[in-house]
């Protein structure tokens, strides 16, 4: 079965560094962010992602938060930055200094395909 872009996930992809001793407690911010953007956890997807390093030329983060989302309308500018702010503030509740990055697209452009139902 094809998806539609009626059933829009957004995907939020987490890197964290191997060295990374604090716990990224993922479905507790699943439902933080779930709060923040009016989205369902079945909608919603978080991967963690270990890696062994990246630049830190500017930032010191314990997180590089990297979200797709489909980009509504009534998500403005001033409503996205606002979002990426609490998720700033989700991460400090657990102690995780987050780097924040998101990107909207078109809806046309987006293609899901599930695995099989058995």
């Amino acid at each position: 079965q094809i998806q539609n872009n009626t059933t829009i996930m957004p995907l939020v992809k987490i890197f964290a560094r191997n060295t990374l001793t604090k716990p990224v407690p993922l479905a507790a911010l699943q439902s933080k962010l779930c709060d923040i953007w009016g989205t369902k956890p079945n909608t919603t997807k978080l991967i963690l992602q270990r890696c062994e390093d990246w630049t830190d030329e500017s930032f010191q983060e314990d997180c590089y938060v990297d979200i797709r989302a489909y980009g509504k309308a009534e998500r403005t500018r001033e409503m996205v930055l606002d979002g990426m702010h609490k998720i700033h503030g989700a991460f400090g509740e657990h102690d995780l200094i987050a780097n924040v990055r998101l990107e909207t697209y078109e809806g046309e452009r987006y293609f899901h395909v599930p695995p099989a139902e058995k």
